[in-house]
């Protein structure tokens, strides 16, 4: 751009002097000693025919004469402009390739080689800017951004080494209860517990240490919960009728407090089998936790969705918590003293917008109602 701009400078300066030179040497008359002569001559034919007496033609003449004049004189003036014109033209054009340079170019240069240095991830150099050109606010949000970039990447670096060490600290602690567990579960199968009393304090032990493991792993899941945006689902078709009742059979194990009714018909949904599963232990747990009664499993059809019903018959969910309820590490306010971290409902939620469909919570006469609404496949 720099060099196109002098090529044209030049061009147009060369174009200038030329033509004005042109213009000089079209515009010479003739010599001023012919000239001279001519109106010598001119002059001795009117003073003849003043003396024949002639007045009239001899006063045509000088008329004729002094109008020639003019026009020579007018010619010249106009000849010894020429010069003066073409230097001006050209100082403006110099001056106006100065500016630009200077006011344009230049610090676009600056902000080109800026660039370049960006892209090469150099983040340290800044960039001097000026509010008085016109790239001065640009310049100065442009180092901005390289200021913001630059704490980001330091708070970035920063996150990922605390990350780091948070797990490493946690994977260590988890390393001491299991090493226990085992010690003490390999007494038990060398029949170590000889009498009653030594062997339920082998199992004391072994369901102490493994609610410490639970903890940890609880505080590793709470530092790692950030990165759920990251969560990757592997969708496939599935008959959720008969895949949920083989969840619910699992989860109910032999505790016997689900209710299951199977629906009198298929549907089939696209979902990610272990995310599912994960959706359906976060509300079973829930009603188990908190509302410590029975719980309803069963499905309608709406249209195109299915809607798995989760029922429980606890006091539901306070009117004034709902609309908070699916917030992370949101906990309502008839917790009570039930241990917990206010995120299995937001992974739930999260679990089932992933999969296209979406959560409806609702308190009941007697109880709270949970609804899983999934868009079945054609």
């Amino acid at each position: 751009m720099k060099i196109k701009l002098i090529f044209i400078t030049v061009l147009f300066s060369l174009a200038v002097i030329l033509l004005s030179g042109w213009i000089r040497l079209s515009s010479k008359g003739d010599d001023p000693e012919d000239e001279r002569a001519a109106y010598i001559v001119d002059l001795n034919e009117i003073s003849r025919l003043n003396e024949s007496g002639e007045h009239e033609t001899a006063n045509a003449r000088i008329a004729a004469l002094q109008e020639n004049m003019r026009k020579a004189e007018i010619q010249k003036s106009g000849a010894n402009a020429i010069p003066v014109l073409c230097g001006v033209s050209v100082l403006f054009f110099v001056t106006a390739f100065g500016y630009i340079y200077f006011a344009i170019l230049r610090p676009f240069d600056k902000l080109k080689d800026f660039a370049a240095k960006i892209s090469l991830g150099d983040f340290d150099v800044p960039l001097k800017y000026e509010r008085s050109n016109y790239f001065g606010e640009f310049t100065w949000a442009f180092d901005s951004m390289r200021n913001e970039i630059t704490k980001s990447r330091a708070s970035e670096k920063e996150a990922i080494e605390n990350n780091k060490t948070v797990i490493a600290t946690l994977s260590h602690d988890i390393k001491t209860p299991i090493a226990s567990i085992r010690a003490y579960a390999e007494g038990l199968s060398a029949n170590m517990d000889s009498s009653y009393e030594k062997r339920e304090k082998y199992l004391s032990v072994i369901t102490k240490k493994c609610d410490e493991v639970s903890r940890l792993t609880n505080d590793l899941f709470l530092h790692s919960v950030s990165d759920m945006d990251k969560l990757k689902l592997v969708p496939e078709r599935i008959e959720i009728c008969v895949f949920t009742k083989s969840i619910i059979d699992e989860i109910a194990a032999e505790r016997g407090d689900i209710i299951f009714r199977k629906p009198d018909f298929v549907a089939f949904i696209s979902a990610d089998k272990n995310r599912f599963t994960q959706a359906c232990e976060n509300i079973v747990n829930n009603a188990r936790k908190y509302a410590k009664t029975d719980i309803e499993v069963f499905f309608t059809k709406e249209n195109d969705d299915i809607i798995l019903h989760f029922c429980d018959h606890g006091d539901g969910i306070p009117d004034e918590n709902m609309p908070f309820i699916f917030d992370k590490f949101y906990r309502g306010n008839n917790c009570g003293n039930e241990q917990g971290s206010g995120l299995g409902l937001y992974i739930v939620k999260y679990i089932t917008e992933r999969m296209g469909g979406k959560v409806v919570l609702q308190n009941r006469d007697k109880g709270l109602e949970v609804k899983l609404i999934l868009p079945t496949l054609k």
